[in-house]
């Protein structure tokens, strides 16, 4: 970023030592890292009197602007990257005063090194990655004192009119106790009006008092649950660890319904009882209803929460929670990474495999692997619970790495489903008379049948939001794209979609890459033939309509992340099944993670080939992993569970990996597929992805910088090669793909191939080291 953005700031170019504690001279200056995307700090001037120590949060000035940064130590860097012709006393002039600093702790030094950690990884400028750190500005405001009222010397003034509700609060008061006035209306049966009709008339004086806790303390000696064999080996183990407090990593690996989630929360318990935080990174945690309620059971209490549906409020608040340390234990998405924690003792990073820990805008970054770091910096174990572990964390494991504790068998003698793989190619989906083709074959309608007659609970899995994926033209073929994206239309019929058509009628269509919403057109766009849309291909709300006239009896529910609006709706949703409420579930990935629902007996899914092809290389984990967390929603209690799953393609390593329980050879032979082929994680890839929103600008940008591609032994670059979403959100995108040995850096790789180069404004070019999704 140009200097002309801090008007008189400029670059650091202080040293390791270049901040002094008690710095009071005028002409003392310090280096801030401001939460933009700038690749280094700024020098500011410390005002006479004011103190200032690495990690101070300040505000200073930037431009007409008062913004927020961090007192940072940057490491040296080369005299001459910063030469410049002025004395350094005119430059010292020039400096722009620090305003203030900003009351709350100060940012830690494992915070800041983690920080710089991440940027250095990602190729990120450190201040892109600094505002995720201090993503709520709010917070770092003192909060606004906590007012109470008690009763005051002295009589009241003359005309002071005696009642019987003002001699209750009198009364109630004389303890000499600071009351809010809520609560001392409350006491003393009278309105608020009253309370604050005595403070205006001097009979009660307003005093500050200590504000009320903003979490409860967990309790960590409420009895824990009993455990037996694996489990007690593992709870002793995982105590031991904790009790340590030195860096380690160790994987949970359970089966589906093992009760892992128990056993690692007797290790949040153990960092509890040491004085320490503790952290549990979750990739649903506004659909973590159950997960929540088994905390507060554990311990008492609910934990601080930090995820998207947060309030303002409540991320302000629970923000300087934890920095003050009061907040004992956080349960977030990925970015409550980032919080900052003064007494961090435990990470525990649930459903490691899950691809949403995986940040793809902005800084791109895998939340597990920066956990890892994290924990490496802090000094202090990290444990990574799944029971379908990523390739990447079972092949650590094999390398002696990361430490493995194992959970054979589920809780309280439950049994693993059996698996039956329904071939769609003998027993074919038939028609239903007024509605159409059909997506559920015979022989799983009877079984649904079957289960629901004997009272007991089902669920329909198909990973695909809305109501039809595709919608096209019966006369000419046409198929309804998005205007912005390289993708079609995906039909929603189970709510209104606000339109952006200029008519402003409600709409049916929408993009899941960008967003846009549109109505179904009356007629087609390029043969004019009205009445000729056709919905193609099933959605989750295609097969509830069909569960519909199939079940009529059945008492349905759909489960999708576009139908939940928000952690209270998947809460009641969750409790619905659990009640007994709804016997019949529909739903897409999120009915797979976590959920106990006892009475659960049938999964039927209804495409389980979707997700296997394609270029992802991870595609045939994915499923395995996918369709196996599914399939343990089934028989968590005492009734036996039966999964089927609707496939073309039974003899798929993936199907006959699933019906055999087998996991252990499946990724054996993915491991063995990606080593022959230098794939992660026996080779290295990062992607450049460059975007405009002029295509030719994208690809003349992409032929010089191809020209400048580096030829080193170990190194294949590929492409520029339109993205398989070579349109999204209006902009054009090409790709390189960097691949490299396992102990090549692509970091200094790319470094070497890009320097120099100056980026056009209308370009953007996005580095993504250890892609995982490849449109």
């Amino acid at each position: 970023m140009p200097d002309r953005h801090a008007s008189s700031a400029r670059p650091s170019s202080k040293g390791q030592n270049g901040v002094l504690p008690g710095m009071q001279e005028p002409s003392a200056s310090v280096a801030v890292l401001l939460p933009l995307p700038l690749s280094h700090p700024y020098d500011y001037k410390v005002p006479a009197g004011m103190d200032v120590q690495p990690g101070d949060i300040v505000l200073v000035p930037l431009g007409k602007r008062e913004v927020t940064g961090v007192v940072w130590d940057p490491p040296a860097v080369e005299a001459e990257a910063h030469s410049t012709d002025e004395k350094p006393e005119m430059v010292q002039e020039r400096l722009r005063p620090i305003l203030r600093r900003c009351a709350v702790p100060p940012m830690t030094p494992i915070l800041r090194r983690f920080v710089e950690w991440i940027a250095d990884y990602t190729m990120a400028p450190q201040g892109a990655v600094l505002r995720m750190a201090l993503s709520v500005p709010d917070a770092l405001q003192a909060p606004r004192p906590v007012l109470g009222v008690r009763l005051a010397e002295g009589d009241p003034s003359s005309g002071f009119k005696w009642t019987d509700a003002r001699k209750r609060v009198i009364s109630t008061a004389a303890d000499g106790i600071a009351w809010s006035v809520a609560d001392l209306a409350l006491a003393s049966g009278v309105g608020s009006s009253v309370v604050r009709g005595l403070v205006k008339a001097g009979v009660l004086e307003q005093v500050e008092v200590s504000s009320p806790r903003r979490f409860d303390l967990p309790d960590h000696k409420l009895d824990p649950p009993e455990f037996w064999g694996d489990q007690a080996d593992a709870v002793a183990r995982l105590k031991a660890l904790v009790e340590s407090n030195a860096f380690s990593v160790h994987l949970l690996d359970g089966v589906t319904g093992s009760g892992k989630t128990e056993v690692y929360l007797e290790a949040v318990a153990e960092c509890l009882a040491a004085g320490r935080q503790a952290l549990v990174l979750l990739p649903e945690i506004a659909l973590s209803g159950q997960w929540l309620e088994r905390f507060r059971h554990r311990f008492g209490v609910a934990p601080a929460q930090w995820h998207s549906d947060l309030t303002p409020g409540q991320r302000r608040t629970t923000w300087r929670a934890v920095a003050e340390g009061e907040a004992r234990v956080v349960v977030g998405a990925r970015s409550a990474l980032f919080l900052p924690y003064g007494e961090l003792g435990l990470i525990v990073v649930d459903e490691e495999h899950e691809s949403a820990f995986k940040q793809e805008d902005g800084v791109c970054y895998h939340a597990r692997d920066m956990a890892v770091v994290r924990a490496r910096l802090g000094e202090f174990p990290i444990v990574l619970a799944s029971a379908t572990p990523s390739l990447e964390t079972l092949t650590n494991v094999k390398n002696a790495r990361y430490g493995c504790l194992k959970l054979h068998r589920r809780h309280g003698g439950a049994e693993l489903p059996s698996i039956e793989l329904l071939d769609l190619r003998r027993d074919k989906p038939t028609r239903i008379d007024g509605l159409g083709q059909s997506w559920l074959a015979p022989s799983l309608r009877a079984a649904i049948e079957e289960t629901l007659a004997a009272g007991q609970q089902a669920m329909l899995f198909l990973n695909r939001r809305g109501y039809a994926p595709l919608t096209l033209c019966r006369t000419c073929g046409h198929r309804l794209r998005c205007p912005h994206c390289t993708a079609w239309l995906v039909e929603h019929r189970g709510r209104n979609v606000p339109s952006q058509d200029s008519e402003g009628l409600s709409g049916d269509l929408q993009c899941h890459h960008c967003g846009y919403r549109c109505r179904r057109p009356e007629c087609c766009t390029e043969c004019g033939d009205s009445d000729s849309f056709a919905a193609c291909g099933p959605g989750v709300e295609r097969i509830a309509e069909e569960a519909a006239v199939l079940f009529p009896d059945a008492r349905r529910g759909v489960m999708a992340s576009d139908t939940l609006t928000g952690p209270n709706a998947a809460a009641k949703m969750v409790q619905a099944v659990q009640d007994g409420e709804i016997n019949l579930l529909i739903g897409t990935q999120v009915v797979a993670k976590g959920h106990h629902f006892p009475d659960l007996t049938l999964v039927g899914v209804v495409d389980a080939d979707l997700g296997l092809f394609g270029g992802d290389l991870r595609a045939s984990e994915r499923s395995y992993q996918l369709l196996h967390q599914v399939a343990g929603r089934a028989g968590r209690a005492e009734q036996p569970g039966k999964v089927v799953l609707q496939t073309a393609d039974p003899d798929h390593p993936v199907m006959q990996a699933l019906q055999s329980g087998d996991r252990d050879s499946f990724f054996e032979m993915e491991s063995q597929m990606r080593q022959r082929s230098y794939l992660p994680p026996f080779g290295r890839l990062a992607a450049l992805i460059i975007s405009s929103p002029v295509e030719a600008d994208a690809d003349g940008f992409c032929r010089d910088l191809a020209k400048r591609a580096p030829g080193y032994k170990g190194i294949e670059i590929l492409g520029p090669a339109p993205a398989p979403m070579a349109l999204l959100r209006g902009r054009h995108r090409r790709r390189f793909l960097l691949k490299t040995r396992r102990d090549l850096s692509p970091q200094t790789v790319i470094h070497e191939w890009i320097a120099g180069i100056r980026l056009p404004s209308r370009l953007r070019l996005q580095i993504d080291i250890d892609p995982y999704s490849f449109f």
